[in-house]
């Protein structure tokens, strides 16, 4: 005995909208759709003004006949056992559903293939309301938002009942609605920032309102600072991962526009990681599957990782295509990658600060490590804290001394910590006036001629310290002053 007991249609489609879908991930769905039937244009439309606000996506790919728009139209399409086209971003054949149901009450269809148009509406409301799988098919499309503009083959999807998205109670529903919408094309920019580019076969143009979007490359791949390291392949019977690690400029090397735009809404400590791509589009960004931690000295390492389509269920793509997790057969090599690439990204933070130390003569702080602990301390052998001290007698020596000690000990280390971690950019030391800087320029400058420093010796050693280093043109016209001085008094 055998008994078929199909799902309720007023409860199934209401747990379909529970995805877990934002307006972005869903917009992407969507646009996923139409990159897999081929498209070269894709445009975007949102109708916020109107008593009834809606939303359409607009391709130019092949279009879909009458029988290919109803089986596009039945929830689970397509089995994700199922051979793909190489291209395929597609998998359980729900996307364009769930994604669109997660957002509206009301999907409509239109397509036109070989001049033949036809269009089909769930309406979520009748579903309930009848409790059976119903999908209505209008008797002419004319009505339809944007349809007009369906001039030639190609798929429009129309968003009608916003009830996730416009709030008719709220007087600020419309705005958060703009908002989403700005959120959403910032995060298409980046998703499919490969295809927008064009630089990996035929460009890709996406339009909002009829403004182009823009590719967001998170890898600042053009730009001469960048590193980009060694490549990796790793063959599984699946298909092939392409592996490609890359160490992003130091904050000096950029901008401070271009350093807060690669940083990202949450941070560059956030978004340090692996960025998985399938097919081109990005799946997930800004983890390292737990392999390891995000660490302050990491996060200018980001890994982009290619997987075509064949890896789906290796990698554990989700429907919405926003989460995934490394096959078993990849994860130790991934981490040996974590490993090699980690250490670059420090050498990016640590290595300026590091050759500083070693190539300085005049440090005014001093490192100090002792076993497991660090500090650090105001060097006393400095020339001219020592000249000073030495001049001292030997009571207010010691108070100096004690002094010192007072502010060596009172670093405040967490402060600074946090201050760079949030944004490293922004940290600055004290400036010093130029009546100051000059004073303590000339004085070094005599410090070390009386110690029998050539004045070549003195200027490159000055050359390597703070604050002469990062203030050179003005300490170099001090000690040509000092110098011009000293030769008119051996004119004398």
């Amino acid at each position: 005995m055998e008994l078929e007991l199909p799902p309720r249609a007023s409860s199934m489609t209401e747990s379909l909208r529970d995805m877990g879908y934002s307006l972005r991930t869903a917009l992407a769905d969507v646009i996923d759709n139409s990159i897999t039937a081929g498209a070269s244009s894709i445009r975007l439309f949102a109708d916020t003004h109107h008593a009834a606000p809606a939303i359409g996506v607009l391709d130019d790919g092949v279009g879909m006949t009458r029988d290919e728009l109803f089986e596009a139209m039945r929830p689970g399409a397509r089995n994700p056992l199922e051979t793909r086209s190489a291209t395929d971003l597609g998998r359980f054949g729900l996307g364009l559903k769930t994604a669109s149901f997660s957002q509206c009450r009301r999907l409509t269809l239109v397509t036109r293939k070989a001049s033949i148009v036809s269009c089909a509406t769930w309406d979520l409301d009748k579903v309930a309301e009848r409790d059976r799988w119903v999908v209505t098919i209008p008797d002419s499309a004319e009505s339809i938002r944007w349809v007009e503009r369906l001039r030639d083959d190609g798929t429009l999807v129309v968003w009608e009942k916003l009830d996730r998205l416009v709030d008719p109670e709220r007087q600020d529903g419309r705005h958060d609605l703009v908002r989403q919408l700005d959120e959403a094309a910032t995060h298409i920019e980046f998703v499919f920032h490969r295809f927008l580019s064009g630089r990996e076969g035929r460009r890709l143009a996406i339009s909002m309102n009829d403004r182009e979007l823009r590719p967001f490359d998170p890898f600042n791949s053009n730009h001469p600072a960048t590193q980009h390291h060694t490549e990796e392949t790793v063959r599984l019977d699946s298909g092939e991962i392409r592996i490609w690690p890359v160490t992003l400029p130091h904050h000096d090397k950029v901008t401070a526009d271009e350093w807060k735009r690669f940083a990202g809404p949450e941070g560059y400590v956030s978004n340090q990681g692996f960025y998985l791509y399938r097919n081109r589009r990005l799946i997930v960004h800004g983890t390292w599957f737990r392999l390891a931690r995000q660490l302050e000295l990491t996060k200018l390492a980001r890994v982009g990782i290619d997987i075509p389509n064949t890896l789906d269920a290796d990698w554990k793509i989700d429907v919405k295509k926003a989460s995934a997790q490394p096959p078993a057969a990849v994860r130790d090599r991934l981490r040996r990658i974590i490993e090699r690439i980690g250490v670059p990204s420090r050498r990016t933070y640590t290595g300026r600060g590091t050759k500083l130390t070693e190539s300085s003569r005049l440090p005014v702080w001093r490192r100090v490590q002792d076993k497991n602990h660090i500090s650090y301390r105001i060097d006393e052998e400095n020339p001219v804290i020592s000249t000073f001290r030495d001049d001292l007698d030997p009571a207010m020596t010691r108070e100096f001394e004690r002094i010192l000690r007072l502010l060596a000990s009172t670093f405040p280390l967490e402060a600074l910590h946090v201050d760079i971690s949030a944004s490293p950019e922004e940290v600055r030391p004290s400036r010093m006036g130029s009546e100051d800087l000059r004073i303590i320029a000339s004085s070094m400058w005599h410090i070390l001629r009386g110690r029998g420093q050539s004045p070549t010796e003195i200027e490159e050693w000055m050359r390597s310290a703070d604050p002469f280093r990062t203030r050179w043109e003005e300490t170099s016209r001090a000690l040509n002053d000092i110098r011009k001085g000293a030769v008119e008094s051996e004119d004398l």
